[in-house]
């Protein structure tokens, strides 16, 4: 990188503080700083959700499997994420939006103790928030080996860099500032990808390289499923990324509760799916062509996407790709943040504290502003870590981690709003939970040698079979938990004012 490549990177930066700057003028209290008071558009909702979905892991480790396996990279990741997001924009959209219209909810969490008990509220609450550290923690080590390949520094400083930027919009600004960059990067990244695609191209030979290229590619480069990422994995993904997208990862639900009805969020979901069926088509071409024209030097190829960047594309357009792949980190990143703060400030702090029920607007904001610093601090301290024995590598952070623990906190949670499980009750989801968590350690860490597909589907299968059969074998529905069903499920998109109230829910700062 040169002087022209910084001046675009430190540009991009200071865009971001200021965006940041310019929420803080729209955020009254923590409704507003979580989920945007139920004003934002559906199209930014949509485009919001989509970049808050993936992260520079795609320009590390996705590049490496598109760099030796070819179009399973998409096949077996961004496809099954479109259909996710399609399924749950029918099933789980609209219900998380009436979360905060009729129940009036500022964390997505914060109904299951109404829908089953505060133990059941403060297992997920608390498993979930443990994972989002890991989970960021691999996010900032990803977008600092990135900034390492083109920089020279160090990882941690890389991280420290990356990190104290988002920390100042994200704070500042909340779910309004995270959604406003998130557009931002969208348009950034749009222009940076669009770039790497026609200089590859014309590197290859122009346009007919699209269907040319294939024959100088190894030959399993064209099929769809390859190596380790076979058509079990693939269906196994989908069955993952349905519960993740739709709302299991919060800072999605977010999104779909930040918008005005239940028909809106549908809408959101409906435009992130197609832009996960479109987009990541765009950015892997230079991955699959990737063989080609440079080889990498990391054994899972993760530096491939990076040295091809860095022979093909002139200074000033380095740079604003170099920023695209920090768009993505810092939308994935922001959002889980925030997500995480209104968990701890709407869910956990009540519970440990009297004084935390009582707090006033202002308090609550302030709350949720030290509790989005502290997420991201720990997630930086992961991300030192993220290469150690405990977790392997970036990639087996993202696949097996997040895809194994996401089921046993998303099923209870995500299945808890359709009125098909109302007999699952506080037994159901706490002992589904904890049987997904015991399959995640047996499969990861008990045995020996189990195949990919086993470890990320397993703890999700684990948890969705006990959820239905104990609710069946010992049903604990109540008048109280259909009463907030019979909410969450009306087809009326009206907001409902003092809903939370009617409902039973509990929360200082409901908005009414």
């Amino acid at each position: 990188m040169d002087s022209l490549d910084w001046a675009v990177l430190i540009g991009y930066f200071g865009v971001m503080v200021a965006i940041g700057v310019w929420s803080h003028k729209r955020v009254d209290d923590v409704g507003d700083f979580f989920t945007a008071g139920g004003r934002m558009p559906w199209w930014l909702s949509g485009i919001s959700h989509h970049m808050s979905g993936y992260s520079a892991v795609m320009f590390t480790g996705y590049a490496g499997i598109a760099y030796q396996y070819g179009i399973t990279s998409y096949v077996t990741w961004s496809f099954p994420i479109a259909i996710g997001i399609a399924i749950g924009a029918r099933l789980f959209a609209g219900r998380l939006n009436r979360l905060r219209s009729r129940l009036g909810v500022a964390s997505p969490l914060e109904y299951l103790k109404s829908r089953y008990n505060l133990p059941t509220q403060q297992a997920l609450a608390w498993s979930g928030v443990l994972l989002k550290i890991v989970d960021v923690g691999a996010k900032w080590a990803a977008i600092a080996t990135l900034l390492s390949v083109f920089t020279g520094i160090s990882l941690n400083q890389g991280i420290l860099i990356t990190g104290l930027i988002t920390g100042v919009y994200c704070t500042v600004g909340g779910l309004w500032a995270d959604a406003l960059t998130e557009l931002g990067q969208f348009v950034i990244q749009l222009l940076a990808g669009v770039a790497m695609l026609a200089t590859v191209l014309g590197e290859l030979g122009g346009i007919s390289a699209l269907w040319t290229v294939w024959d100088k590619l190894p030959d399993h480069h064209a099929r769809p499923t390859v190596g380790p990422y076979t058509l079990t994995f693939l269906l196994a993904y989908l069955f993952i990324k349905t519960f993740e997208y739709s709302g299991g990862m919060w800072n999605q639900a977010q999104r779909f509760m930040a918008t005005g009805s239940a028909r809106e969020a549908r809408r959101s979901a409906g435009l992130s799916a197609a832009l996960w069926f479109v987009w990541p088509a765009v950015l892997f071409f230079p991955m699959w062509a990737a063989p080609l024209l440079v080889t990498a030097e990391k054994p899972d190829a993760s530096d491939a996407y990076a040295l091809l960047t860095e022979r093909l594309l002139p200074h000033g357009l380095l740079g604003l790709v170099v920023v695209g792949f920090f768009s993505h980190t810092m939308a994935m990143c922001s959002s889980d943040a925030n997500a995480v703060a209104a968990v701890f400030t709407r869910d956990i702090a009540p519970a440990l504290s009297a004084r935390a029920r009582d707090w006033s607007h202002r308090s609550g904001l302030l709350a949720a502003r030290l509790s989005t610093v502290a997420f991201l601090g720990l997630s930086m301290a992961i991300a030192t870590q993220v290469d150690s024995p405990a977790f392997k590598d970036i990639i087996t952070v993202v696949i097996t981690w997040v895809a194994g623990l996401v089921g046993p906190i998303s099923i209870p949670f995500l299945l808890g709003m359709l009125r098909a499980f109302r007999r699952s009750g506080p037994t159901a989801a706490l002992g589904s939970w904890a049987a997904g968590l015991f399959a995640f350690w047996l499969t990861d860490y008990g045995l020996g040698d189990v195949r990919l597909q086993i470890q990320i589907v397993s703890p999700v299968a684990t948890s969705l079979v006990l959820y239905v059969l104990l609710g069946l074998v010992r049903p604990e529905d109540t008048a109280e938990r259909d009463a907030v069903l019979a909410r969450i499920n009306s087809d009326d998109d009206g907001d409902g004012a003092g809903a939370g109230a009617a409902a039973g829910i509990p929360g200082p700062y409901a908005r009414g």
